[in-house]
């Protein structure tokens, strides 16, 4: 029973990150179905990160660009347009 709490929690949590990051307010304007379009763009991530294209920063140093930014976000800093992807 614990796990299962924890494992609620924690996909509440991201669902929140999703709410957090804005991306569902920028697809709802071109696309009703955000849900599918929002798993696809994380899919189409998870697959980048697993076979690089040549020319890109690596998996490892695209999360740590990432893991900076979220956690400005997080402590209410101001957003980085066009910070590292």
């Amino acid at each position: 029973m614990v796990e299962r709490r924890a494992r609620t929690r924690r996909l509440i949590e991201l669902g929140g990150l999703v709410a957090l990051s804005g991306l569902e307010e920028i697809i709802a304007s071109a696309e009703p179905d955000t849900r599918a379009v929002i798993l696809g763009a994380l899919m189409h991530l998870a697959d980048e990160l697993r076979e690089p294209t040549p020319g890109t920063p690596s998996p490892l140093t695209r999360v740590n660009a990432w893991r900076e930014r979220g956690r400005a976000a997080l402590r209410g800093e101001p957003s980085h347009e066009g910070a590292a992807t």
